[in-house]
């Protein structure tokens, strides 16, 4: 009796704070509604101030959150994937806020060209100088959708901007548990973007950073635009079906999403089968998958399959394996004579990175169930989770491995015959068709072998249906990329939802695009410039084998913030130190 008494207060406490909530945010929709662009754009303005000045409190508690010592090089990844992606988004979308508000074109100095497949894409890394010298030999690309022209692009660039007095009503935006900078953007996202008003109920594993978060959205709160709110499933459910919200975004798994949706339990699982979703408004959504990586077999050096290694261990070890886009399959070559020398330096890679907690919750259990269902799996680093999984089969419909997203330090390794364009064609099939999720994908060739690919590699990076798609570098860069898109392959429907659907991020406020490709260079340097790279990048700070990560983070985020000239030699220094 006592726990349905609980239940029920739960419950009636649930209902009256999104009650409340949305009452208040109906009202600060007024306010949003009534604000001029440029009013608009200062509010930004105050956002990254306070970001800037609030910045060590935000990555100390992410550290705390994360178990990570206050000296450890990783508190880098706090700092990159915190603080200076919230800073480099919003300089970017008050870039695109005042050519709005002057009546400029959004894509003045962005490069435009058309792909071996006749897709518009546009060149969004680099823009400017500094992202020439910061991130140096590195590109992005914002894909539309074939049927998108030129002038498609120009008549519906700015979303909600274009029209800023016709607000779109309440959303609520259910905030990720691991990437502590998801939920911030995604706020923005919704604000500008979509042009609503905004209800972030943090996951509660974060739950420590609402003091922080409601510091640097104090200009927003003010107005009645923003509520930030902590609080179990109840009140999520209560705000997401309320009839005052108009809309929702979640950040996290493809169950929860499908909790939402159709509903829990036996009665969703009939719901959705009957295709009659319980949410009866849009949702967008970014709900993670099982990430590829294809590395494409060539003639490498030690060095090369050392770096390479490093590389793709970081893919999977970064926050611990935690990440939505984390990778999770290899996909090698039978026939590479230099198979074994590489999984050699991939075991090692991932023994070798510095020691950090599983920290997310089930991690343990995900990893035991991974093990006991892979004879092959090994533990790689004694006692610890992290597991390599070799020899598993591509053409196995029931391969757990493909299906399941591990959300954790575990690595798959799936060999393919063949060599050259058969290889990398024999295995954007696997990945399109075998793997869940359209998230990411990560292809890996030495620059000599890009060159006899030639045309085939572009045809094969627009064969792959993914919504990021790196080439020699992590997709995650995407996500830091503040005018790239972040989010699924479009074209999922509920009932098969995935990776999710929607973007988030693209400050140059696009409609209608489909993917971003990102590139980077094969060797850091100065190895990059002896073998004729164009690249003065050393070894990357998102890489877990980097020695000075933090300073080099926390040097990038104070950039971030203030860009400025006499700033960049003590990064650099930083990241050469790395």
């Amino acid at each position: 009796m006592s726990t349905s008494i609980n239940d029920a207060e739960a419950m009636y406490s649930a209902t009256t704070a999104a009650e409340k909530t949305v009452e208040r945010l109906t009202a600060g929709e007024v306010n949003w509604a009534r604000m001029p662009p440029a009013a608009r754009r200062e509010l930004l303005v105050r956002f990254a101030e306070l970001v800037e000045s609030n910045a060590a409190e935000w990555v100390q508690v992410a550290g705390e959150i994360k178990q990570l010592a206050p000296d450890s090089p990783l508190m880098g990844e706090e700092w990159i994937s915190g603080p200076w992606a919230v800073l480099g988004y919003v300089h970017a979308l008050c870039r695109t806020l005042e050519l709005l508000e002057s009546g400029g074109d959004v894509l003045n100095g962005i490069k435009m060209r058309t792909t071996e497949g006749g897709q518009l894409a546009l060149e969004v890394l680099p823009v400017s100088i500094f992202d020439r010298l910061l991130l140096n030999g590195y590109s992005a690309e914002v894909w539309m959708r074939p049927e998108i022209s030129e002038n498609d692009l120009r008549a519906t660039q700015g979303l909600g901007q274009r029209v800023p007095h016709e607000t779109k009503g309440v959303a609520l935006v259910l905030g990720a548990g691991n990437i502590t900078s998801i939920a911030p953007l995604d706020v923005l996202y919704v604000l500008y973007a979509d042009n609503r008003v905004a209800a972030l109920k943090l996951n509660p594993i974060t739950d420590r950073l609402r003091g922080v978060f409601e510091t640097i959205f104090a200009p927003f709160i003010e107005i009645g635009a923003v509520e930030i709110l902590t609080g179990g499933a109840d009140l999520g459910a209560a705000l997401a079906y309320h009839p005052g919200v108009a809309a929702v975004h979640m950040t996290g798994s493809e169950a929860t999403h499908d909790a939402i949706v159709w509903g829990s339990g036996e009665r969703g699982a009939a719901n959705k089968k009957d295709g009659k979703p319980i949410l009866q408004k849009p949702i967008t959504s970014e709900l993670g998958g099982v990430a590829p990586v294809i590395v494409v077999p060539g003639k490498w050096a030690r060095s090369d399959l050392r770096f390479q290694a490093q590389h793709i261990a970081t893919q999977r070890l970064h926050n611990s394996g935690s990440n939505c886009i984390a990778a999770q399959i290899v996909i090698v070559s039978s026939d590479w004579p230099q198979r074994d020398a590489f999984l050699d330096e991939l075991r090692r890679a991932l023994a070798a990175a510095p020691r950090r907690p599983a920290w997310y919750p089930g991690t343990d259990v995900r990893v035991r169930n991974a093990r006991n269902m892979h004879p092959t799996a090994n533990p790689v680093d004694g006692a610890g989770e992290r597991t390599l999984i070799t020899g598993l089969n591509a053409a196995d419909p029931t391969e757990t491995a493909f299906s399941e997203e591990y959300f954790g330090p575990v690595l798959g390794v799936a060999e393919i015959h063949g060599t050259g364009a058969e290889f990398l064609a024999n295995a954007v099939d696997v990945a399109n068709t075998r793997l869940r999720g359209t998230l990411g994908a990560n292809v890996i060739a030495h620059p000599r072998t890009l060159k006899a690919l030639g045309p085939a590699v572009e045809q094969n990076l627009e064969r792959l249906r993914y919504g990021t798609v790196g080439l020699n570098v992590w997709t995650g860069v995407g996500y830091l990329t503040a005018y790239a898109t972040w989010g699924a392959f479009p074209g999922h429907g509920l009932e098969d939802i995935q990776s999710g659907r929607g973007v988030v991020h693209n400050a140059l406020l696009l409609d209608a695009t489909e993917r971003t490709v990102v590139r980077g260079p094969f060797r850091p340097s100065p190895r990059s410039l002896i073998h004729g790279e164009w690249s003065v990048s050393p070894k990357p700070p998102w890489f877990v084998s980097n020695r000075t990560a933090a300073t080099t983070g926390r040097r990038l985020t104070s950039f971030a913030a203030r860009p400025r000239w006499r700033a960049l030699p003590g990064i650099f220094a930083s990241a050469l130190r790395g």
